[in-house]
């Protein structure tokens, strides 16, 4: 059910079971899935392609155009996946020619003024906390947690299962695994408590954690770090996942543990 205070396009597709409540704002070339609540005040601009049972809060902005000198108007998206929520004043830029669109996958929590810049791509499952401010063109894969107050440099990497700890400043791809802390930001450990609740054995954990002593602890440099795991460590989707990540990290990877 509709209010009737709220604007909806005529040519926007709405799906059924969708409640969009009093002065929101629904543009044209706009897909909004079936069940999903769009909140008092929220804006749903052109190119939004937002899936089912979402949860957009008053005050978010989804495909508002890129914060980008470079854009032209080109005709591009902002796409929220299934069952993710947007809390109060999150902002979803749309993408530029770079990559076409923004994307925000399935199962997120983008918590309260979170902003989200052009051309990203955001995997499932994962937290922002209240505040963060994610630049353009940056990946973040699954499972990632960050907390609040985070500021990430554009075309950052952020690898799965990662934990970024409030206030960080990100200016390097930050591998898998991993809790990062400190300024500049470094190595803090392996989240194993996040590993443990999301099911990976005490096995895989402990070859996570061999892995990045070899990366981050012993005195050595990354090359011979990885030369050591392709050649020592067993076989297995975590290390072959590490491994890739930090042969094609473009920015290269924040700093190893210092002791402090």
């Amino acid at each position: 059910m509709n209010q009737p205070l709220a604007y909806i396009h005529p040519e926007a597709k709405i799906g059924e079971n969708v409640k969009i409540d009093a002065f929101a704002w629904i543009d044209k070339n706009v897909v909004i899935g079936d069940g999903t609540w769009i909140g008092p005040n929220a804006t749903i601009m052109e190119g939004a392609r937002i899936g089912k049972n979402c949860r957009i809060f008053p005050g978010a902005v989804v495909s508002a155009i890129p914060q980008d000198l470079k854009f032209k108007g080109e005709e591009t998206t902002a796409e929220i996946g299934d069952n993710t929520t947007l809390r109060e004043c999150v902002t979803v830029n749309r993408g530029t020619a770079s990559k076409g669109k923004t994307v925000v996958g399935n199962n997120c929590l983008l918590m309260a003024y979170v902003h989200i810049g052009h051309d990203c791509k955001l995997g499932n499952n994962i937290i922002i906390s209240n505040s963060t401010n994610v630049a353009g063109e940056i990946v973040i894969d699954d499972f990632a947690v960050i907390s609040g107050d985070v500021q990430i440099h554009q075309f950052v990497h952020i690898g799965g299962h990662v934990m970024i700890s409030g206030g960080s400043l990100v200016r390097k791809d930050v591998p898998p695994y991993i809790t990062v802390a400190r300024e500049p930001l470094s190595y803090a450990g392996i989240n194993s408590v996040g590993l443990r609740r999301r099911g990976f054995s005490n096995e895989i954990i402990t070859q996570i954690q061999d892995m990045y002593r070899e990366i981050f602890v012993k005195d050595q440099n990354v090359a011979q770090a990885l030369k050591f795991i392709e050649e020592q460590i067993p076989a297995s989707n975590e290390k072959e996942y590490v491994l890739e990540f930090i042969k094609t990290s473009e920015r290269g990877i924040i700093r190893g543990y210092n002791g402090e």
